[in-house]
């Protein structure tokens, strides 16, 4: 089984090394890592290349010219490494808000299933003990109103922790897909629903980054709970290939 990794990175020089040196004690023999970061001011883009030297043909980097936003990271990787003979593919915070261990249960689970989601809303899925309780229900809400609009089963449409088969990413149209924040985990998922795809999701801790300060703002969720409605309208033709 070849696997890649891609961790999307904008000022994540305390988090990326120790991340890093986690995913390759994993006893995973084909795993690879795919750094993507957007031009960080912190200097994360060169220390992933310090860390490319240091893990020879381990680690690739890309390296954008700015902030140029979560969603077209993961649709630049998912090209490149489509283009490579990888069979399994994982999205991932580079904040420690996954935890990288689970990838081998992601592992164990993919080959009877199109997707593996990490899911904080299944039994055996939390949220971080420390968060606030508007917190979690903001969190909690916002997942639930996307569920309910789309009709989606899946109880985590807005998690970001996924293991992907290569043949599932080949098959959705990845230059149709326009978010960009919050709301890209949702329209991914989505479309791969509308497409007939297999999903498996696996309870997971959801933890507080310890370094760097979080993307997440309000901004960011108020335009995932307008778009939204605009999946449902955009995708509303699609029919399954499965």
């Amino acid at each position: 089984m070849s696997l890649s990794v891609i961790i999307p990175t904008y000022n994540e020089k305390e988090n990326l090394p120790v991340l890093v040196g986690r995913l390759q004690q994993l006893p995973l023999e084909e795993l690879s890592i795919l750094i993507i970061d957007d031009n960080s001011p912190d200097g994360t883009g060169e220390l992933a290349d310090a860390l490319a030297q240091q893990y020879s043909g381990k680690i690739s980097v890309m390296h954008r010219q700015g902030k140029l936003g979560l969603g077209t990271a993961y649709i630049a990787g998912f090209k490149h490494l489509l283009e490579t003979p990888v069979d399994y593919i994982v999205q991932m915070d580079a904040d420690f808000s996954h935890q990288p261990e689970k990838i081998v249960e992601f592992a164990r689970e993919i080959p009877a299933y199109d997707m593996v989601l990490g899911s904080r809303y299944i039994p055996g899925g939390s949220l971080d003990e420390t968060w606030p309780f508007w917190r979690k229900a903001l969190s909690t809400f916002g997942n639930l109103y996307a569920r309910i609009i789309l009709g989606m089963r899946v109880k985590d449409l807005t998690g970001g922790f996924r293991m992907w088969r290569r043949e599932t990413l080949a098959a959705i149209p990845l230059d149709e897909i326009r978010s960009n924040g919050y709301i890209f985990q949702v329209e991914m998922a989505y479309v791969a629903s509308k497409l007939g795809f297999k999903f498996k999701e696996v309870p997971i801790y959801f933890a507080e980054r310890k370094f760097g300060q979080s993307k997440m703002n309000l901004s960011i969720q108020l335009e995932a709970a307008i778009r939204v409605w605009g999946l449902r309208a955009r995708y509303r033709d699609l029919k399954p290939i499965k």
